[in-house]
Order: C-alpha cells, then sequence, then structure tokens
C-alpha cells in the first residue's frame, strides 16, 4: 500500500513539473519580445520566477525523491531494461530543466544567449521525452 501513495505522489509531482517545464520557457518568449525594463519583460520575468520557485525546482526534487523512493521498495525495477531507458531520459529531462531555467537566467539580466525561434524549438523537447518516459513505464517494450 505504501508503495501506491508513493507512485501516486511521485506521478502529482511529474505531472506538475512537465507542466511547467512546456510553460517556462513560454514565459521567456514573451520575455524575449520586449526590453528590460518594459512592462511586458518584468511581468514575465516574475511570473517565470515564482513558476520556477514555486512549481518547478520543488516538483523536480519531489519527482527524484519519489522516484528514488520506489526504486528503494522495490528495487526488482532496476533489472528491467525499461526501467535503464526511463531513467536516462529522466536524467535528461533534469539536465533540460537546469538548461531552462540557465536561460531564464540569463534573458532576466538582459542577455541575448537564445532567440526566440530556437526557444519555441526546445519547448516541444519536454513532450517529447514525456513521450518516451510514459511508453516505457506503461508498455515497457523491453
Amino acid at each position: 500500500m505504501l508503495y501506491l501513495w508513493v507512485k501516486a505522489a511521485h506521478l502529482v509531482f511529474v505531472i506538475a513539473l512537465m507542466a511547467g517545464l512546456l510553460v517556462y520557457p513560454r514565459y521567456k518568449i514573451h520575455q524575449l519580445s520586449s526590453k528590460p525594463g518594459e512592462p511586458l519583460f518584468e511581468t514575465m520575468k516574475d511570473a517565470s520566477n515564482r513558476l520556477r520557485k514555486i512549481i518547478l525546482n520543488p516538483s523536480l526534487v519531489l519527482v527524484w525523491i519519489f522516484g528514488l523512493t520506489m526504486l528503494w521498495l522495490n528495487p526488482s525495477l532496476l533489472s528491467m531494461p525499461w526501467m535503464h531507458v526511463k531513467l536516462l531520459l529522466v536524467l535528461i529531462v533534469s539536465g533540460l530543466h537546469g538548461y531552462f531555467i540557465g536561460i531564464g537566467k540569463k534573458i532576466d539580466r538582459g542577455g541575448d544567449g537564445i532567440t526566440a525561434k530556437r526557444l519555441r524549438m526546445l519547448n516541444e523537447v519536454p513532450f517529447l521525452l514525456l513521450i518516451g518516459i510514459v511508453i516505457m513505464v506503461i508498455v515497457r517494450p523491453f
């Protein structure tokens, strides 16, 4: 029964993390369409910082805590090849989170580190990774 509660919590925070990763770049795209000091720039800066502090960062930490707890409660999962692929994809999602935050901080400082077009393309990556993760967990193709 404990395993199911941990699994449910894990899934709740996966959903929150993925929602945040899909919204955060959009805020930054809007921010790039204005200049530092302009109302839109400052509004998107504040909104993205709240999203990062309230949803993204805590969700990422809790996804890992609950995910590792599930592995601790059921270590046989680590002997399954689909789990290795899933963990690789989760590592990539975690790295993407860090990359998005780094880009966001450059944009907040008025830096020209990325174009809106490139950020729009990168915005699709979390969803593609999610598709792979869900397939690994539900279909277990290996």
